[in-house]
């Protein structure tokens, strides 16, 4: 069954705030797994606060974006947020990167399915559901965990990111608007 993670967008002055995660050295908004014995709200705050140093405030659901394919499936639940304290540091393991950007010129590489939850978030999208189904011809096997495609990462011979990139040349995604919202 998929997992339960949560995105959050956080927005200041026409800007959004994206981590860099150290595994494959792509841009991503502050993300996580949903914990036993929290909400998903709980779970937005918590994981924002690891990833960036920033207390926030969620204002808004933007919507559930559902990763489906052969990669680990999830159900991801988007929040946007304004930072109310904390200051801006690296979650050592996880983040190499905490930095704002204006929303016209958003980052790359992405990690996949990252740039319609972005597109979501800036322009105002309010309760929506998205299919997202990534196939990635790649993967040796549909029950890859992130811990097998990191050792697939470290035996390539490539850099984080050229292991990303490369897989991420070879994906195809479909994504399905199954709920249009506000």
């Amino acid at each position: 069954m998929p997992g339960i993670a949560v995105n959050v967008a956080v927005i200041k002055e026409e800007k959004i705030l994206l981590t860099k995660r150290d595994d494959f050295e792509t841009w991503i908004l502050p993300s996580g797994g949903v914990e036993e014995g929290e909400s998903v709200a709980q779970a937005a705050i918590r994981e924002t606060k690891e990833e960036t140093g920033l207390d926030v405030e969620l204002t808004r659901l933007v919507g559930i974006y559902s990763r489906l394919g052969n990669m680990p499936g999830v159900h991801t639940v988007l929040f946007t947020a304004r930072p109310i304290g904390g200051e801006i540091r690296c979650q050592e393991g996880e983040t190499i990167g905490v930095e704002w950007f204006a929303f016209g010129d958003i980052p790359s590489p992405l990690s996949i399915g990252h740039k319609k939850r972005i597109e979501d978030a800036i322009s105002g999208v309010s309760g929506v559901a998205v299919l997202q189904e990534i196939i990635r011809p790649a993967y040796p096997s549909e029950n890859l965990t992130r811990e097998d495609l990191i050792k697939l990462r470290d035996q390539s011979g490539l850099s984080r990111q050229a292991f990303w990139l490369q897989l991420v040349e070879q994906t195809t995604i479909r994504e399905e608007i199954e709920v249009v919202g506000e």
